[in-house]
């Protein structure tokens, strides 16, 4: 059975083989080829080597363009300094100072730099479709806003200036679609996006102003024909109920998010993925250790499940303890 084979008959619903391993690799797996941070982020080129040759070695089952949050912040008109060993840097928020929106430019994915260099990574990635789930990735309403305004002023416009707010997340959302649709276009299956601000806001913030924007693009994005994963950092367990509301087909969860509370929470199709901890476990905990993990996840879990760290597999990480997180797990009825 082939990894898209064992995503596909998973989100269907059906049994597998074995359990899906979907963990984020971005630095790790530019350095894993020999490469740094600052060229993954900017050349598809060696993203694309770095995923597949990951997803090979390591025997996980979905291949993704995932990188950095400032794809789209680009596009609208933000300096992106790319830092050899660290995540990619905004020179300047375009909103931080000035509020004004009309003085943002409007993405194209298809002739903004950075976004058109991740529809070419998906493109390039299409070659290996039969194989592979294809994740592709957009920020959420919230956590684009955020890239062009910054957190502080963002979350302070949530509580004293509501039009605005909604009004920036507006633009974020309709951009996160056109970007979305690009993606799916260009060979993508399914469509990451990431909104870890919310995890910063109280529920009822939430579900009020950004949970239905969140809604709109997973549901756009399903209308295109591909699945939507969710991932927002942080503690999410104030913001199940919303969530449970979208309905995504794949969540994140966090290492201290409880996979037994979200499951009784989310859909029953929902897939649920994580929860172990990128440094303690991943980084730290020994093999052993990692592989016992995985089988408390899944069982606290229970089906649907992908098997995953709560976030991204951070640099140095011992290959010995990737190779545990991804070693076949047998599927349980």
């Amino acid at each position: 059975m082939t990894g898209k084979e064992r995503i596909e008959r998973t989100l269907s619903g059906q049994s597998t083989d074995i359990v899906p391993r979907t963990p984020i690799l971005m630095r790790y797996g530019a350095e894993y080829i020999g490469s740094n941070y600052g060229s993954f982020a900017s050349d598809f080129n060696i993203l694309v080597e770095a995923t597949h040759r990951t997803a090979i070695d390591f025997g996980y089952d979905q291949v993704s363009v995932i990188s950095d949050p400032y794809r789209e912040t680009q596009g609208f008109g933000a300096e992106i300094q790319f830092v050899t060993d660290g995540v990619p840097r905004c020179v300047k928020h375009p909103l931080e100072d000035d509020p004004d929106l009309g003085k943002l430019l409007k993405p194209d994915p298809l002739k903004s730099a950075r976004m058109l260099d991740r529809v070419r990574a998906v493109g390039k990635l299409e070659q290996v479709a039969g194989d592979y789930s294809i994740l592709g990735w957009v920020e959420g309403p919230a956590a684009e806003a955020t890239d062009l305004r910054n957190a502080e002023p963002f979350l302070i416009d949530l509580i004293d200036d509501e039009d605005y707010a909604t009004e920036l997340m507006d633009i974020t959302l309709e951009n996160a679609i056109r970007f979305a649709r690009a993606q799916i276009e260009a060979g993508c299956d399914m469509v990451g996006m990431g909104d870890a601000i919310a995890s910063q806001v109280g529920p009822a913030l939430y579900e009020e102003l950004i949970q239905p924007r969140e809604k709109r693009l997973v549901q756009a994005i399903k209308a295109m024909g591909a699945k939507v994963k969710i991932h927002i950092c942080g503690d999410i367990t104030p913001l199940l109920p919303g969530l449970a509301d979208i309905a995504p087909d794949v969540l994140d969860c966090d290492h201290m998010v409880s996979l037994e509370k979200a499951r009784k929470i989310m859909p029953s199709g929902t897939v649920l993925t994580g929860n172990l901890d990128p440094a303690n476990d991943m980084l730290l905990d020994s093999p052993e250790a990692i592989r016992a993990k995985v089988e408390q996840a899944y069982r606290e879990a229970g089906n649907p499940y992908f098997v995953n760290a709560g976030c991204e597999i951070p640099s140095g990480t011992p290959a010995e303890n990737l190779k545990a997180l991804c070693e076949p797990l047998p599927y349980r009825n």
